[in-house]
């Protein structure tokens, strides 16, 4: 249930662009991000970093979108926000206690060594840069309604994509841990 809150607000932009067209879909995905991050306000009183961050990024980008009536603002969005958690990932480790970002997401359930955990967070970072860049490549080399549909699926795929590697990757490690133990 917490992946489809987390993935509601693109599901919504998705059909409200399918069914109206951009600048609906661009509304639609601002105030979809909105009632978002007030629904997990009023549950918890608190936001998780990524919904703020991509409630801020969505406010700036949608809304000069609607204001110029330019579609290009909203699909920078994307590239905005997996270039802002590339930069995020790398700086992480110089704050605080010096671990990761992704070991700090995932380092409760997982013990690994501290050279795979730099490993993994590069690897993250490699990702988030060269997402943002395809998304450049889509937005500038086809047309809006392929566009969306990467953003929407292509996205979502390439994500999962990686996990999965990520996870064949952390089992090698894993593995390697059980046995020396």
């Amino acid at each position: 249930m917490a992946l489809l809150f987390d993935f509601f607000p693109v599901l919504l932009f998705f059909l409200a662009y399918k069914w109206y067209g951009i600048f609906v879909a661009t509304a639609v995905i601002i105030a979809a991000t909105l009632v978002q991050v007030a629904v997990q306000w009023v549950r918890s009183r608190t936001v998780k970093p990524m919904h703020l961050v991509t409630a801020v990024l969505v406010l700036v980008f949608g809304g000069i979108t609607l204001l110029l009536g330019d579609e290009e603002w909203i699909k920078w969005k994307v590239t905005a926000v997996n270039w802002f958690l590339a930069v995020a990932f790398l700086v992480t480790p110089l704050i605080g206690d010096r671990r990761t970002a992704i070991e700090r997401l995932i380092g409760n359930e997982l013990k690994l060594p501290a050279e795979v955990w730099k490993r993994l967070n590069l690897m993250w970072v490699a990702f988030f840069l060269v997402l943002g860049a395809v998304n450049l490549v889509v937005m500038y080399r086809f047309d809006t309604d392929t566009w969306v549909d990467f953003k929407v699926w292509g996205v979502i795929g390439l994500t999962l994509l990686f996990v999965l590697i990520q996870g064949a990757y952390l089992m090698r490690h894993v593995e390697q841990d059980s046995k020396e133990q």
